[in-house]
């Protein structure tokens, strides 16, 4: 390769060589390109040089080809026809006959609410590709997208970096959780009870504090934080015959896979709202596979949502 002057290598000389082949005539090829004669004439002249061979001989009218620009035809042929159809002109994705892997990065939140919803909506279209789950944070999920070559991240990640965009899905809220007859606690609670109740508090990153600490120090108040765990899972087994509370998201509360009877209520504490995105690499943005795989991945999330929420999927939420 390094003895190729790659600098003489144009596309357009292989599109003049089809056209020579096809019409016979450098006026007729020219006029095929839309090209003046000068300019065919000039690529004809190109590719002598490149290729080292007349490869076409005038006879009279007639331009004939040589043996060498006819053992090149067929090769030149598939080649511009690969560029059209592979390149230029790419076969749309076809998500039955798919068999890679799909990877998607899911928050412990995302993953719990999501992962069946995906395997059943993924699966169902592309029947033979495979699905993995990989487990992110607000942390780790930059890198985790780079290394792990992760397609969609779902999340509730912000100022993200410019060389990734993102979708938005929904918002979520907050209740309070717990076991009625353990704690003692009735809906609805008001502060003291909630402050006076030991905490459970689900923290990705192992801080035992969130910003209800802060707004309940600024009020000259305090609450205590029994147990923390990154698992959503562990904190609501412990939940259940113990003198325990938990903040969750109000979707987490609600996902059917319990059937531990905590109740559920608003906080008496001011906790902002959270949006859920879709997230993905900005330089694979318009690869057909990413297209389909955005689009399956949305609507499922959005139908779950409604679901979870008892809305039907047409309503607005």
């Amino acid at each position: 390769m390094d003895t190729i002057n790659w600098r003489g290598v144009d596309l357009n000389l292989l599109i003049a060589f089809a056209a020579l082949m096809e019409t016979g005539s450098v006026t007729k090829a020219a006029d095929k390109l839309s090209i003046g004669q000068s300019a065919m004439s000039h690529n004809l002249s190109r590719l002598r040089t490149l290729i080292n061979d007349p490869l076409f001989e005038r006879r009279g009218h007639h331009m004939v080809a040589t043996d060498k620009a006819r053992e090149l035809a067929p090769i030149i042929e598939q080649v511009l026809g690969l560029i059209t159809t592979e390149i230029l002109q790419p076969k749309a994705f076809s998500p039955e006959t798919y068999q890679g892997t799909i990877r998607l990065g899911l928050t412990d939140y995302a993953e719990l609410l999501f992962a069946p919803a995906l395997f059943d909506a993924i699966l169902g279209q592309a029947p033979q590709c495979q699905l993995s789950f990989y487990k992110v944070d607000r942390h780790n999920y930059q890198a985790m997208m780079d290394d792990q070559d992760i397609h969609l991240v779902i999340g509730s990640m912000t100022q993200l970096p410019r060389e990734l965009d993102s979708q938005y899905l929904y918002t979520d809220d907050h209740v309070c959780l717990f076991d009625s007859q353990a704690t003692g606690l009735r809906a609805p609670i008001d502060l003291a009870r909630y402050i006076e109740t030991p905490q459970a508090l689900v923290t990705p990153d192992g801080q035992l504090a969130s910003a209800v600490d802060q707004q309940l120090r600024a009020q000259g108040l305090s609450r205590h934080i029994a147990v923390g765990s990154g698992n959503f899972l562990t904190i609501r087994h412990l939940l259940t015959g113990r003198n325990l509370l938990c903040v969750v998201s109000t979707l987490m509360a609600r996902i059917a896979i319990f059937d531990d009877q905590l109740t559920q209520c608003p906080p008496p504490v001011t906790i902002p709202d959270f949006d859920i995105n879709l997230i993905w690499q900005k330089r694979n943005a318009n690869h057909p596979r990413l297209i389909w795989l955005r689009q399956c991945v949305r609507q499922t999330v959005t139908a779950h949502v409604h679901s979870l929420r008892g809305q039907d999927p047409g309503e607005a939420g």
